[in-house]
């Protein structure tokens, strides 16, 4: 219904309007019939083609598409199948450019050559669908003057919107297809550094966003852009892009723009570009064998696949002329520059997009064939219909055309055909050297040995940095993703660069790497078990170590009486014969897999029962010291010494003390299983973690009864030559001292696999440097040497050094 507008206002609109359309009215190629179709044709080259009201030049190719769709109409008008007892008419108009297409529009919308702004269902135009414009600005233009069915047209995505072009139909694919594919082919070849040049219109524009999106998913940077027209200045845009150091060069924009462009490009004689051709002029007739094409590099282009329509030849030769006086005349001007084209011309020009008219034209004509029920072989001629009606029938198209299937998808775009990717080779001719369908399981494919690269062969390269060696992350370099330098990845960590490319990640704890590494190793867990043969050899050594104390402790028993046994200390030789071998327990726990158990056990006894030994020797030495050197002076400490049992008091006190700090220090931080991962990269040592802090009163125990003990036996050097218990004692010492002091120095320099074999080692060399220096002389002298054994001879050796002393 029309809106509620002043009269005055609404009747001056119609005025207007009706003046317009008679003004606009011109001739056009038109041909009566139940059904009307609108055609909209740039037959014309460019904007400028209506300059002094004439046109400049016919385009072949654009009058070849022009000429389809008259030959679709008779070739469905003489068809028995399709529409029976029913003819296509049209009216076809060249509007030659954005600017000057309007003419053409108001002969669409007026009935019986009167315009209605408003009118309901039962009022609306003779045109039942128009095919075309061919450009996205045309379509921009003049598709909100209408609310016609307007199928085949433009390939900006903006027309896949249906909230602003509902009755926009399309049998081209949209430019968001083309941009795919462009990438694609630039993905294919690795090429991430580029230029993207387009028109400065609709078509241009939307290609422009459409790539810079795409982009952004891929390494791709677009290092240069300009928009550009048909005066562009070619010299400066080739300057830039030769500053960005640019050698791939996407070139969106249409035809006659792309002729002049390229043309002016081989005048400056570019050399070693690729330049890819988007389909509106990949396949263009005259730009492949233009003097010097060869100099600007390699072109490959995208381009709607060539289908071979059966009798349209035939059709273009029954014409015989293109262009004739009495069907009316081309652009609603003047028709003299059509008059020199020849069948042969039209046949042989860029066959691109025509095969997409004729499907326009089918897909309309299956829409009319269902509306009017054909099925029966007779149309319901007479049956009214609508546009809305017609749009929606073309939304459900679903028939075979070329063996083709013909379907839309939710907005109105083509569910059919594919890509072909071209090659423009030495011959002049755009040869097909790749595909791109719309099937995922196998869309795209380009034959790389039928290219002619200009680099003698080699696939060119454009990036703005070399990729990165394995092993390495890249560092961006200012705002493009593409420039980067690389950075090796240290020890311990790897890049895997189809998770990221910019951050080198550190192994876990179970792995390890060397620097430059693209995937971490896992780590070798190392530890020593007891089937090793230094653990076998230690073992075998505490066992003997054991039962070497067990015999000695058997013969001292036996000769228990005797001045040796009495002299090395008597009862107290079990007690220090017993804690070696209490000692020994530790050694046992340095090998296999470390548990709590086995940590605390791999202390705990040797920290407590070997500082037991040492307080027993540090007794022994004193006692040794008193007799010769403190009894004379001191008798009322010797006295004292003997009444209370001092020795004892001495070894029970350390033994308290040191279990003492011992529990208390592992109740606060005990030993524990402990996977060191620092000493060796490539592998896990198990071993078992001490907590020095918590066992530094414990160790200093050791120590100051090492010292005690040193001190009083180093008072006794100057004993009797045959009675050497301190010597002996002394010289136990300097062994444990030099064990142990080798040791610490292995452990700072060495914290490997075999460090705890070491420390069991140490232990045991420790336990052996008493029981053999110090208990094995005195069993030789027990067994061979009994003479030595006596009371006489003891007395003999303490009456002459008290003599010596007195004097």
């Amino acid at each position: 219904d029309m809106p509620s507008f002043p009269p005055l206002l609404v009747f001056l609109l119609k005025t207007c309007l009706n003046l317009l359309a008679s003004w606009c009215t011109g001739t056009e190629f038109r041909q009566r019939g139940d059904f009307v179709l609108g055609g909209l044709f740039d037959v014309h080259y460019g904007n400028n083609a209506m300059s002094h009201n004439r046109p400049e030049a016919v385009d072949c190719s654009r009058y070849r598409r022009f000429q389809t769709m008259r030959f679709a109409i008779e070739e469905i008008n003489n068809s028995s199948a399709l529409l029976p007892n029913v003819s296509l008419g049209y009216e076809i108009f060249d509007h030659c450019s954005s600017k000057d297409n309007f003419p053409s529009i108001f002969q669409f919308i007026t009935m019986n050559k009167r315009l209605q702004p408003w009118y309901d269902r039962t009022g609306q135009s003779d045109i039942t669908a128009v095919v075309g414009p061919f450009s996205s600005a045309d379509m921009v233009t003049i598709a909100p003057l209408v609310m016609l069915n307007f199928v085949y047209g433009a390939g900006s995505s903006a027309f896949s919107k249906k909230v602003k072009f509902p009755s926009f139909l399309r049998t081209v694919h949209s430019n968001q297809d083309l941009v795919e594919v462009i990438v694609n082919i630039l993905l294919f070849y690795k090429w991430r550094w580029v230029a993207f040049l387009n028109s400065d219109d609709a078509y241009g524009s939307d290609g422009l966003d459409l790539f810079m999106k795409r982009i952004t998913e891929t390494d791709i940077c677009m290092a240069y852009n300009k928009v550009i027209d048909y005066n562009a200045n070619a010299s400066e845009i080739i300057t830039q892009i030769e500053t960005q150091h640019v050698n791939v060069v996407v070139v969106f924009v249409p035809e006659g723009t792309a002729e002049r462009l390229i043309g002016t490009i081989t005048e400056l004689n570019i050399t070693k570009k690729v330049w890819i051709a988007v389909d509106a002029w990949s396949l263009n007739k005259k730009l492949p064998k233009m003097k010097g094409i060869q100099t600007i590099g390699t072109v490959i282009g995208v381009a709607q696949p060539t289908v071979e329509i059966p009798g349209f030849n035939e059709f273009i030769y029954s014409t015989r002329r293109p262009c004739q006086r009495e069907l009316g005349e081309l652009c609603n001007q003047y028709c003299r520059d059509c008059e020199d084209l020849t069948p042969e011309d039209v046949i042989s020009s860029d066959p691109s997009y025509s095969f997409n008219v004729y499907t326009a034209v089918y897909a309309i004509a299956n829409a009319l064939h269902n509306m009017l029920q054909c099925e029966s072989g007779e149309c319901q001629k007479n049956k009214t219909v609508y546009h809305y009606q017609v749009l929606t029938e073309l939304s459900k198209s679903n028939f075979t055309l070329l063996d083709e299937t013909i379907q839309f998808d939710e907005n109105l775009d083509p569910r059919f055909g594919s890509y072909t990717v071209v090659f423009w080779n030495s011959s002049g001719d755009a040869e097909t050297v790749g595909f791109y369908g719309f099937n995922p399981s196998d869309n795209f494919y380009i034959n790389t040995s039928k290219i002619e690269w200009h680099t003698n062969g080699e696939i060119p390269l454009s990036i703005c940095s070399t990729e990165c060696s394995v092993g390495y992350a890249k560092e961006q370099e200012g705002i493009h993703k593409c420039c980067f330098k690389c950075l090796l990845c240290p020890n311990g960590t790897y890049i895997d660069v189809k998770v990221d490319e910019y951050n080198c990640v550190p192994c876990d704890e179970t792995e390890w790497s060397t620097e430059g590494s693209a995937a971490c190793l896992k780590r070798t867990v190392e530890f020593v078990t007891f089937e090793h043969a230094a653990a076998i050899v230690i073992v075998f050594g505490t066992v003997s170590l054991v039962g070497l104390s067990l015999l000695t402790s058997v013969l001292f028993a036996l000769n228990y009486n005797t001045p040796v046994v009495r002299s090395a200390g008597g009862p107290m030789c079990f007690l220090i014969l017993g804690c070696l071998c209490l000692s020994s327990i530790s050694v046992f726990f340095y090998f296999s897999i470390p548990t709590v158990a086995s940590c605390l056990l791999r202390f705990f006894p040797f920290l407590l029962f070997f500082s037991v030994c040492l307080a027993c020797f540090v007794v022994r030495s004193f006692q040794i010291v008193c007799i010769f050197k403190i009894a004379a002076k001191y008798p009322s400490l010797q006295r004292w010494w003997m009444k209370y049992h001092g020795q004892w008091l001495i070894i029970t006190l350390a033994f308290v003390v040191q279990a003492t700090m011992l529990i208390f220090g592992y109740s606060f931080s005990p030993p524990a299983p402990f996977s060191d991962i620092e000493w060796e990269q490539s592998q896990i040592i198990l071993s078992c973690g001490i907590d020095f802090k918590a066992n530094t009163a414990s160790v200093i125990l050791l120590l100051v009864l090492c010292c005690l003990c040193f001190t009083f036996s180093y008072m006794g050097k100057d004993l009797p030559k045959n009675y050497n218990e301190a010597k002996s004692i002394t010289f136990c010492l300097l062994l444990i001292a030099m064990t142990w002091v080798i040791f610490v120095t292995q452990f700072i320099l060495y914290q490997g696999k075999y460090i705890h074999t070491f420390n069991a080692l140490a232990v045991v060399s420790s336990l052996y440097s008493f029981l053999l220096w110090y208990f094995l002389p005195k069993c030789y002298i027990i067994v061979f040497q009994p003479q030595r054994n006596t009371t006489q001879y003891f007395q003999g050796l303490i009456q002459s050094y008290t003599k010596t002393m007195s004097q």
